[in-house]
């Protein structure tokens, strides 16, 4: 199994140093020396002061720091985790995403959602209830400016003539997608693309999200293989559960690596976890004990 870590600026309280030029690329290496296989950054461009009382979190913009962490890099994998894709122009986004797998030398994978937070989605000047219209036009949009030069495109909501984007991205066709969410609608795109992702709720969580509950590993099984029976290949699952904050929680190893290992065989290929964010020492500390631990390497 592969590991993601979620960059702790979403851990409340987090030590500002984190979001710092020398305390994130001293976590970014910190992550590729121990064996973790990518850093991933969430998107809330415009949240509302209501949303991050009541739980939410603070975020940068994934494309930016990204950018950042391919500079300071070598091997690790740099993931949008999750993009919410109505928010943007895809053409725009293209070129966004483009230059950053450019710069990585393919480095890039693109976890992308629809998103939920309605009072965003007001900030940002789209329809909520037309999310899932633009999700699907713009990965269409994004894989044609990646694909094809020049490209038109004359769609319901977006439209181009004769576009072409270049450099093209460093991955031929473009940086592999992911679909973030539990959905019925999410696990078809999945298997539409290169990988899904999902994550294991409460009732709470799943309405705030506005996704459908996964609660049990036995039901995550089963939704893996029916998202690769519809997509007749191998594909990437990537999954955050409440052990993802074992670092910060603490708790049995061997109940961890039962975890991790009854994840495996319902066909998990990618953890998610949050380290801990008192300091950048703290991060990398964690870090570092969590690859010896669970042997990452």
């Amino acid at each position: 199994m592969k590991f993601t870590v979620e960059y702790p600026v979403s851990v409340p309280g987090y030590d500002p140093a984190l979001v710092r030029p020398d305390g994130m690329r001293q976590v970014v290496r910190a992550a590729e020396e121990a064996g973790f296989a990518a850093v991933g950054f969430t998107e809330h461009p415009a949240p509302s002061k209501k949303w991050l009382d009541a739980g939410g979190h603070e975020s940068l913009d994934p494309i930016a720091a990204l950018s950042y962490c391919a500079a300071v890099s070598e091997r690790i994998r740099l993931m949008t985790y999750l993009l919410v894709l109505p928010y943007h122009n895809p053409f725009l986004l293209a070129k966004s995403l483009a230059t950053v797998d450019l710069l990585s030398a393919g480095r890039l994978t693109v976890v992308a959602g629809a998103g939920y937070l309605r009072s965003e989605f007001l900030a940002m000047g789209v329809d909520l209830a037309g999310r899932n219209a633009r999700f699907d036009e713009s990965i269409e949009v994004m894989r044609g400016v990646w694909t094809t030069v020049p490209f038109d495109h004359h769609g319901p909501i977006f439209e181009g003539r004769g576009v072409a984007a270049l450099p093209a991205p460093d991955t031929p066709g473009g940086p592999p997608i992911w679909i973030g969410g539990n959905s019925a609608t999410a696990r078809r795109r999945a298997a539409r693309h290169q990988g899904w992702s999902p994550f294991l709720t409460t009732a709470e969580s799943a309405r705030t999200a506005r996704t459908s509950q996964i609660t049990t590993i036995g039901q995550l099984a089963g939704h893996v293989a029916e998202v690769r029976e519809l997509a007749g290949r191998a594909i990437e699952v990537q999954v955050r559960t409440p052990a993802h904050r074992y670092m910060i929680d603490g708790g049995s190893v061997e109940e961890h690596r039962d975890h991790l290992g009854r994840l495996a065989e319902a066909g998990v290929t990618s953890f998610v976890v949050q380290p801990p964010a008192a300091s950048v020492a703290a991060t990398v500390d964690a870090l570092h004990d969590y690859a010896r631990t669970f042997s990452l390497r």
